[in-house]
This record gives C-alpha cells, structure tokens and sequence, in this order.
C-alpha cells in the first residue's frame, strides 16, 4: 500500500509538472529542469514499486528507456506548447495535422514501453518486466490525464 500511495503522489506531481511544462511556453531550460525533476522522483518511485536495488541489471535498461521517453516528452510538449499558441485559429488541415501527431507520439510512446517490456523480461524476468509495464502505463496515464484537463477544447 506504501508503494502505492508513492506512485500516487508521483501521479499528482506529473499533473503539476504537465501543466508547468504546457505553460512553459517552449522555454526549453524549463522543459528541461520539470524532466529532469520529474525523472529523479519517477525512478525513485519505480526503485520502491519494483523493490530493485541500483546493481539490478534492469536499471541500465531504464535508463535506455528513459532517453528515448524524454525525447518524446519533448516532443509532445512542443507539440502541446503549438496547440495552446494556436488552438483558437487552427483550420481544419492544421487542426488534422496536430491530431495525426498527437496519435504518432501515443503510439511511439506504446511502442517503445512494449520494445523495453521485451528487453526487461530478458534480463530481469517476465515479473519484474509487467511490472515495469504496469507502472509505466500507469504514470503515462496519468500524465495523458492531467495533459487533458489542463488545455483548452476546441470549439466550433
């Protein structure tokens, strides 16, 4: 239950540091700073959840996984950052546009939890790899969940 209660409030601090960096308006030092906070509350969080100490073979794995995540972090708060500038005039091309990226992150996103499930399991068992799985989609969740309650609907 304790590791629980961590992952929850990790979750409300991702709310928080979603709608920092949406606000964030592509200042890239402060994208920057919420990621590399975000990151060291979140590997802590995963530390505590998978019960893993920092010799586990996974842990050079996570830290693969977090490259290419943060990466498309960036990515999604750029593509956040346009949406908020211009949400008001989008047509329906640009409009298309940032919906089709919108739907190539979350997939890429999928992807890539799926790509390290894969090499988690190998080297640290299919437990500890669906654990992995289960808090990653999790907090990825939560995330997506703060993202949507913190911009702005498109009207007709």
């Amino acid at each position: 239950m304790k590791k629980l209660k961590r992952i929850l409030g990790l979750s409300l601090a991702l709310v928080f540091l979603s709608a920092v960096a949406v606000n964030a308006q592509s200042n890239q030092e402060e994208v920057d700073f919420v990621q590399s906070i975000f990151g060291m509350e979140k590997k802590q969080a995963v530390a505590e959840f998978l019960d893993l100490d920092s010799s586990n073979a996974f842990w050079p794995l996570y830290d693969e996984y977090e490259v290419s995540r943060k990466e498309l972090g960036k990515r999604r708060v750029d593509l956040l950052d346009d949406y908020v500038s211009n949400y008001e005039t989008m047509d329906g091309v640009a409009t298309d546009a940032m919906v089709k990226e919108a739907i190539s992150l979350r997939k890429a996103h999928d992807k890539l939890i799926d790509q390290y499930y894969k090499k988690i399991k190998k080297v640290s068992g299919a437990k500890r790899a669906a654990q992995f799985y289960q808090i990653e989609n999790y907090i990825q969740s939560a995330i997506r969940y703060g993202i949507l309650e913190g911009i702005p609907f498109l009207e007709e």
